[in-house]
């Protein structure tokens, strides 16, 4: 079995793909990461740009940290978007004790529970953290934040930009998953290995042909442009209090589960222990 199993084998786990392989890989890798990454500040209110950059930091700053052991991409968690949109709605509110860049604050207190635990790993190793999350609670966790935001994929699928539901659009999702589906199955060589690339250029085309394609914003849009960085006590005072700290660093347990449950599969993937080498503290 396993001897059939390496024949089917297109690239190999540390293979170095060919230039043309490469770049096609990281192309259908980009489309991958790019609709989860920058889902999450479109539907809290924040700025994809800022969003994609600091992904883009924070890989690199993962990859150098695991020194390249362990092939993740750091995106945005969908855990955080109810917190986010609440901290953002007590902002609003003018009778609430809330201040401006409050849910920024929250990230940064998130953050360096991360840096804490990491921390705690490095010292007491991963026994009582993988007592805390066993399998059994990361992967109905995952399931959870996954299905839950099932009903704002099905509406970006079926509904126009006005928000009305349109066949049109509902056909061409329908076109874009089957084309998809038959190259992942039926497939054979490299081909194999990008069915989401494949699907998005057949989708995409097709959604040419259907006449829903505006190429207009991407004409007019500029090739070069600084993103609108919020700098703390430039544009807002940092304020911390009680609100903040009981809507975030809860919630933080939650990519905690979902990070051991991505270790634990992209171990199967590699063959090899990523909990042990490079370490969870480090990753």
């Amino acid at each position: 079995m396993s001897q059939q199993n390496d024949q089917n084998i297109v690239l190999a786990i540390d293979e170095k793909p060919k230039l043309g392989q490469g770049i096609l890989l990281s192309i259908q890798h980009l489309f991958a990461m790019f609709g989860a990454t920058v889902l999450v500040p479109a539907l809290t209110g924040m700025s994809p740009a800022i969003a994609l950059i600091s992904s883009g930091i924070g890989t690199l700053v993962f990859i150098l940290i695991t020194r390249g052991k362990v092939p993740s991409y750091l995106g945005s968690s969908f855990a955080f978007i109810n917190p986010i949109i609440a901290m953002k709605a007590l902002e609003a509110n003018p009778e609430s004790e809330i201040a401006t860049g409050s849910f920024l604050v929250g990230s940064f207190l998130v953050g360096v529970t991360y840096s804490l635990v990491a921390l705690f790993i490095a010292t007491a190793g991963t026994k009582w953290l993988m007592k805390l999350l066993p399998p059994i609670v990361v992967g109905p966790v995952i399931m959870v934040i996954g299905l839950g935001l099932a009903s704002t994929a099905i509406k970006m699928v079926t509904n126009n930009p006005s928000g009305e539901y349109d066949l049109t659009y509902v056909t061409i999702g329908f076109v874009t998953l089957i084309i998809t589906i038959i190259t992942a199955i039926f497939s054979k060589g490299f081909l194999s290995v990008i069915p989401v690339l494949v699907g998005i250029i057949g989708g995409y085309l097709f959604a040419i042909t259907m006449g829903v394609v505006d190429l207009n914003p991407v004409i007019e849009a500029k090739w070069f442009m600084i993103p609108d960085f919020t700098i703390p006590f430039v544009d807002y005072t940092p304020t911390l209090s009680w609100y903040v700290i009981f809507l975030m660093i809860p919630v933080a347990i939650v990519p905690i589960a979902e990070h051991i449950g991505h270790q634990l599969v992209l171990s199967k993937v590699v063959n090899k222990d990523l909990i042990e080498d490079p370490g969870l503290d480090k990753s």
